[in-house]
């Protein structure tokens, strides 16, 4: 708000601004005055305690939010300034000082309801008209959005897509880390079969040193036998030419005819030896290159490929695959033994043809015969069983809440024998089996333990921040799945108690079930529906609707069904899944 050419104090002291001087007489149009242009005021709105300039009059007239409120035209505008209602604007206004997107001077100030969009006053005038949107002012209807249960389900889907995409992150940093390693692998082979190839190359060039050598060493033996037999010779023709010289020198004429003779005859003899040593077959060597192995070099343009097998990499974006579900009708498990109506809050598949299940109210654990569509045998127990797991194929673990107990089952005969009790450390509700190990939900305080067969305790996961209400659990090799109502959510952890995912819910999840394929399939009581959870709980689809207040869910992949209760409701419901 400004008068005479300066901005005035946001503060003031009263409710009016007395005019100091007649320059100040002169009164501005106080919207466009704090957005840093000055025009006469044209008008005056009682209700917003504003001076408006003709535009802004004329707007203030047509917007939904300002039409019904009371405007002075110039004649009867006060010629003061008047300070707004400090409680709805000057404090709340004040702090509006995000720009909007689309008009970078302008500040985001509202709200439009049928588009989920922040707007400045620009974007109302101009998209956000009142005839077709619902638009209010953001300081009147933000007081109440601190420690909001919005507040609280947006942080936590904030939170929990954040954890996805770090998770995607360490995910593709482990491919990324094993492929490296793998390329490594490759380099280190194509170095062996490098070392391989010059091995080879290397034998096949000492045949061929070998075969020179021995061709050397042949040449010679023959060279020594020619030079022997040539200096034996030599020698003893020189001794015979040395004896003609002498005898004929000395005139004694009987010897020398006789060493003439011999010598004669001596050289005849060596003839055969000359004929022998002129014989001797002395070669000359080069190397011809095998034309295939030079050609295979020359022709070929690599040591080999580098071969590659896909790394999958799941995607915590990754929608789930549809499935179709077709109604095959249902279980009646109402017997004579029955006193109270129904509530089947666990069950578990013994064989694909037996279902058992927990019937809280009437304090029975109850044998369903599937192919003939009846309880087949009833266990009356003293006190409400709340879930049920199989431990072994003619075993079973049910929950005592009330008691602090886990019951053992052994199943004879297609009959159920209480077979004995374990003491637990609080309130147990959910239970699940995998290998012998039982995981076990408790209220009050929350918490998860894994125990063995014995009750033997393995590990507690403290369940004051993860827990509020965990009833219903289930697990596999790698994970273990918490259904939670007090929480929203179904919580994924590992058998180390880290949470590695998290599914939020807008009703109430309860009961919940392991697929084949890794996906949970849970109820949800508040929104009748039944809901298939990805395996990393990053997505989630309906896959069953419209149904009324479900509970128990138990799905068989073997026989392709899918088996659920619903409170206060006699009958088991039977879906196939395709």
């Amino acid at each position: 708000m400004a008068v005479s050419g300066k901005k005035a104090s946001k503060q003031f002291s009263s409710s009016t601004h007395s005019i100091a001087s007649d320059e100040d007489l002169q009164v501005y149009c106080q919207p466009c005055d704090e957005e840093g242009t000055r025009l006469p005021a044209h008008g005056y709105c009682t209700d917003c305690k504003e001076h408006l300039c003709k535009n802004c009059f004329i707007v203030h007239k047509k917007h939904k939010l300002s039409k019904q409120h009371t405007l002075l035209d110039a004649t009867r505008m006060p010629k003061v300034l008047h300070q707004p209602p400090t409680s709805t604007y000057t404090d709340q206004s004040d702090k509006l000082t995000t720009p909007c997107c689309k008009h970078p001077k302008e500040m985001i100030k509202f709200y439009c309801h049928d588009h989920e969009a922040l707007l400045c006053s620009v974007c109302v005038t101009l998209e956000h008209h009142a005839t077709s949107c619902k638009v209010n002012y953001i300081p009147d209807i933000s007081g109440d959005i601190i420690d909001s249960n919005e507040c609280q389900d947006i942080l936590k889907a904030v939170n929990n897509t954040s954890d996805k995409y770090q998770k995607f992150v360490e995910d593709v940093k482990k491919m990324t880390n094993k492929s490296n390693s793998s390329l490594e692998d490759a380099l280190a082979d194509i170095k062996k079969f490098r070392q391989e190839i010059n091995q080879r190359l290397d034998e096949l060039e000492r045949q061929i040193e070998d075969a020179a050598k021995v061709i050397e060493q042949e040449n010679n033996k023959h060279l020594k036998a020619v030079e022997t037999t040539c200096a034996d010779i030599t020698q003893s023709l020189k001794s015979s030419s040395d004896t003609i010289k002498h005898l004929n020198s000395s005139k004694q004429a009987d010897k020398l005819f006789m060493e003439l003779k011999l010598a004669e005859k001596t050289m005849q003899n060596e003839e055969g030896k000359k004929l022998q040593l002129s014989s001797y077959d002395i070669k000359e060597h080069t190397f011809k290159a095998n034309e295939p192995i030079f050609d295979l070099l020359k022709t070929e343009n690599s040591l080999g490929t580098l071969t590659q097998k896909k790394l999958n990499i799941k995607s915590p974006f990754a929608p789930i695959k549809s499935r179709q579900f077709s109604h095959q009708g249902e279980i009646c498990v109402k017997t004579s033994k029955d006193k109270c109506s129904y509530w089947i809050t666990g069950m578990t598949l013994l064989t694909p043809d037996l279902l058992i299940i927990t019937d809280r109210d009437n304090k029975a654990v109850k044998m369903v015969d599937i192919s003939r569509q009846c309880v087949s045998d009833q266990l009356q127990l003293d006190n409400m069983p709340w879930d049920i797991t199989t431990v072994t194929s003619t075993e079973l673990a049910v929950t005592l809440p009330n008691k602090h107990t886990i019951l053992l089952i052994s199943v004879s005969s297609n009959k159920l024998i209480k077979k004995h009790t374990m003491k637990v450390n609080g309130q147990c509700h959910g239970i699940s089996c995998y290998q012998g190990k039982l995981v076990v939900t408790f209220r009050y305080p929350a918490k998860l333990q894994i125990l063995d067969k014995n009750a033997t305790i393995l590990t507690t996961i403290d369940g004051k921040i993860l827990f509020k209400v965990p009833l219903h659990v289930t697990c596999n090799k790698s994970s273990i799945y918490v259904s939670d109502f007090g929480m929203k959510s179904v919580t994924r952890l590992n058998w180390q108690g880290d949470v590695i995912g998290s599914y939020s819910c807008t009703g109430e999840p309860r009961g919940i079930s392991l697929s084949n394929h890794c996906t949970v399939f849970m109820s949800d009581l508040n929104r009748n529906v039944i809901e298939e959870i990805s395996e990393d709980c990053s997505t989630g689809k309906v896959v069953l609707q419209n149904v009324i207040n479900p509970y128990a869910v138990c799905l068989s992949e073997e026989t392709k069904k899918m088996y659920f209760s619903c409170i206060n409701n006699v009958f088991l419901y039977i879906y196939k899944l395709s």
